[in-house]
């Protein structure tokens, strides 16, 4: 049986979860139909891992950058360092950084200092803006809409569990909410309607793996071929054939992700 194609816009293939079968986890991804894969870095100590990653599996792009929950106690990463790391050609997007309140609110300062930094380098490089958002809604907004107005940027709301208002608010920037297991969870209906809301070509699909596995894995290793359950919920949220559904994200994703698009082994 042939699946449609999407993509796993945002996996963490470095994590030691997958160290014992990452080729097999690859594999099954692909049988899935998720025939590409973003993996992402939260700590510039750990690029060359996921760098070698992405060099040694055709499917796997990679980006960098530093988690906002780590930026406390990270070296402050500059624009020209996320310069140099761009011109790799498998790296297709800047984060995941952003703002969390909700574990890390002593560090709000240090935070909105380091995704100053990733937004003027995705405003430089071209390159798309991977955010990271939990129960900082209206700096959330404000940052990235400010920042927008002054030069135009491409940004994912990667994992999107926030307000409709913050919703809003990244839509209204031409940017991208990406869904990920929390959607289909069965409580999740609010979540579902908001994503329904949004226009079907600022949608995309994820894992946010090892985390987060959608049903009927719950509570267990999420990996990036559950890619695709996730999705047979987004599609029944828009009303949509799966097939229709998956093709709207694939085309989205390289709208967004257009150096991934582009390129070719």
């Amino acid at each position: 049986m042939t699946h449609p194609r999407i993509t796993d816009s945002h996996c963490h293939l470095d994590f030691a979860d997958f160290d014992e079968d990452l080729p097999a986890t690859i594999a099954r991804a692909r049988d899935a139909g998720v025939h590409r894969m973003v993996t992402i870095c939260t700590k510039l100590g750990n690029e060359p891992k996921v760098r070698a990653i992405a060099e040694a599996n055709e499917p796997v792009f990679y980006a960098a950058g530093i988690h906002p929950m780590s930026a406390a106690e990270e070296p402050l990463v500059t624009v020209d360092q996320l310069v140099a790391l761009s011109q790799h050609p498998k790296f297709v997007a800047l984060g995941e950084t952003g703002l969390d309140y909700h574990y890390t609110a002593d560090s709000a300062e240090i935070q909105k200092t380091s995704l100053g930094v990733h937004i003027e380098a995705a405003q430089e490089t071209g390159l798309p803006l991977i955010i990271h958002a939990r129960a900082a809604d209206d700096d959330m907004a404000r940052i990235l809409s400010e920042a927008y107005r002054q030069k135009p940027y491409g940004c994912v709301m990667h994992c999107f569990s926030s307000s409709a208002e913050l919703a809003r608010a990244a839509l209204d920037c031409g940017f991208y909410l990406s869904m990920s297991g929390i959607a289909a969870f069965p409580r999740s209906k609010d979540l579902r309607d908001i994503f329904a809301a949004a226009p079907l070509d600022r949608i995309l699909v994820e894992t946010d793996s090892p985390y987060l596995a959608p049903p009927p894995h719950r509570g267990r290793r999420n990996e990036p071929a559950y890619t695709a359950l996730t999705a047979r919920i987004g599609a029944e949220a828009f009303g949509l054939p799966y097939e229709e559904f998956a093709k709207a994200t694939e085309a989205n994703f390289e709208r967004l992700f257009a150096k991934a698009a582009a390129w070719r082994p």
